[in-house]
């Protein structure tokens, strides 16, 4: 079937249980499209076609003999290219100087594998997950951006090219690529999934996300990647959830809703999410208004603050050696980092721990908190990511956050609505998601 490409992770999940889906087929399907719009969309580094392939033809036999390796049976997977892969180098989105050559998965590519999940090659990153734009269009319109740092991930899912691909966010590089490309993205709350094997651009801010067509994908992803992972020095042993079950019969949430940070939206942007929320009351919601923390003043500085100062001491080798080669925003922002001083950098820490408990205990309150997950659609050009900047409290405290599209703007672009919850809270915000999702009912694709 010509279509087998629009499938979801979980529903192709299904269909390959039961026997109505290949995963040769389905693979074969998502290379025809790979090969009909990267010229344009530029989203890969490395398609592994023929070792996903030989992987898709024993998982049909695997099927056939009713043996099924894990809930990602079939499944196929893009991963942004600051995954380890075991034998395909991680380019991390700069030269030959700055690449390497595992020979282990990252933990959480490894958690997929055991899952049965086709591994289907490496998609483009903004150099060392910073700001550098790549050279990666939206999948809605070439023309703009598809968001970074994750710009491969949104355009490789946005397109239909993948059904799920792995991302990582430090500030907004999950859920504001899922925001401009049409798709869900999902990050956990920090420490939930291990990050081991992926480069780092600020430990106690990075985060493994999952982008997506859908919550229950962003569900099935997470149930297979959650865990304490004693190697990780920032993962937390907290009990893992029933994420997939949690999304069975959702009732109607409790939504708070962030009205300051709504009206620093672009006009049209604000306008959408305000609808949003009235079609989410009147379908049941019980809907009110919820504070912002005093300790949001400042937050930003404070992010950006560790953020420089972790990147400057991951990259402090490699920039002596090769600082004419960094690209300009992650060149200076390792410099800026090598000026803060230790006091600086503690008090930034404490102002992310204070907001952290302040917001959390307003979020715990909520099913869900409602903000904006960008300014508004994508911006024209490749020059820019977009601004980070709604996205940037719940990476900075670490907080579960999921973008899902809501509609499109008259220039036919998507608009996107972002949902945070409490710390350690997965199961209840997924499940608030999964309610809005089907009241919202986004259904567009992209034209191509």
């Amino acid at each position: 079937m010509a279509d087998l490409y629009d499938v979801t992770a979980a529903e192709a999940a299904r269909r390959i249980r039961s026997g109505a889906l290949s995963p040769s087929n389905l693979l074969a399907s998502c290379l025809r499209r790979i090969d009909a719009l990267e010229p344009v969309l530029k989203a890969w580094v490395l398609l592994d076609r023929d070792a996903a392939s030989r992987v898709a033809v024993q998982r049909d036999i695997e099927a056939r003999e009713g043996r099924f390796v894990g809930p990602l049976h079939g499944v196929p997977v893009a991963l942004k290219d600051i995954y380890d892969a075991a034998g395909l180098v991680t380019t991390s989105g700069v030269g030959a100087w700055g690449h390497r050559r595992p020979i282990a998965d990252a933990a959480s590519v490894a958690r997929l594998r055991a899952a049965g999940a086709v591994i289907l090659g490496k998609v483009t990153t903004t150099p060392f997950a910073l700001r550098d734009p790549t050279v990666t269009g939206n999948p809605w319109n070439s023309g703009h951006t598809p968001g970074g740092s994750s710009s491969g991930s949104g355009a490789a899912v946005g397109s239909r090219m993948v059904p799920l691909a792995l991302g990582t966010q430090t500030v907004g590089s999950v859920l504001r690529p899922a925001a401009y490309c049409g798709v869900v993205g999902f990050k956990p709350t920090h420490g939930r999934i291990s990050a081991v094997g992926v480069t780092p651009l600020a430990w106690s801010l990075d985060h493994v996300g999952i982008l997506c067509r859908s919550v229950e994908d962003a569900a099935l992803g997470l149930s297979v990647m959650a865990g304490h992972d004693p190697a990780d020095l920032h993962s937390v042993a907290m009990p893992v959830e029933d994420y997939a079950g949690a999304l069975t019969a959702p009732a109607a949430p409790r939504i708070g809703v962030l009205r300051p940070l709504i009206e620093r939206a672009e006009p049209d942007n604000a306008a959408q999410i305000t609808a949003t929320v009235a079609a989410l009351r009147a379908a049941g919601a019980h809907v009110e208004e919820a504070p912002l923390a005093a300790s949001f003043e400042g937050l930003h500085a404070a992010g950006d603050a560790v953020s420089r100062c972790e990147a400057a001491a991951f990259h402090r080798d490699l920039y002596a050696r090769h600082a004419a080669e960094y690209p300009m925003h992650i060149g200076e922002a390792v410099k800026a980092g090598h000026g803060i001083t230790a006091v600086d950098y503690i008090a930034a820490q404490a102002r992310r721990s204070a907001f952290r408990a302040e917001m959390g205990a307003v979020a715990a309150r909520y099913d869900a908190l409602v903000s904006p997950t960008a300014a508004g659609p994508a911006p024209k050009g490749l020059e820019s990511t977009g601004d980070p900047y709604f996205c940037a409290p719940w990476s900075f405290a670490g907080m579960p956050s999921i973008s899902l599209p809501t509609g499109l703007a008259p220039n036919g672009l998507p608009f996107a609505v972002q949902l945070c919850g409490a710390p350690w809270s997965e199961a209840r915000l997924l499940a608030a998601a999964a309610w809005c999702e089907r009241v919202i009912g986004f259904t567009e694709t992209p034209r191509a």
